[in-house]
């Protein structure tokens, strides 16, 4: 048996900011909100599925020998080319960190400056 990723923790200034634009991203609901500020966001069906979880936690030091998250996600039902327009409305921008231009994805930045990239679909767009 192997390891799975069962979630990705962001430390953010706004949880909640990043909570809705994560759930719109990814169709993700809010699984469980804790009494510290942190937010945990999911597939609707809950934790435990092939699909980590992502738990935005306030504060922005990092701590030492941590390394930065990075986020890949790729579209489920539609075309490259539309959910970068998706994203781009939902409040993404285009981040520049030294691309040459020439990759086949998209680098993004969430509204708090969080880089991700968006990359092509691997399941037949619906």
């Amino acid at each position: 048996m192997a390891c799975r990723i069962s979630e990705l923790v962001l430390n953010c200034h706004d949880p909640e900011r990043l909570a809705r634009f994560w759930c719109e991203v990814l169709d993700f609901v809010v699984l469980d909100p804790d009494d510290h500020g942190a937010i945990e966001i999911g597939p609707r069906e809950g934790f435990g599925g092939p699909q980590p979880t992502l738990i935005l936690r306030p504060g922005t030091e990092q701590a030492a020998g941590t390394v930065p998250l990075h986020i890949d996600v790729n579209p489920t039902d539609r075309d490259m080319d539309a959910e970068l327009e998706r994203l781009l409305a939902l409040g993404a921008r285009r981040a520049d960190i030294g691309q040459t231009g020439e990759e086949p994805w998209h680098v993004l930045a969430d509204p708090e400056g969080n880089a991700f990239c968006l990359l092509k679909a691997r399941l037949d767009p619906l």
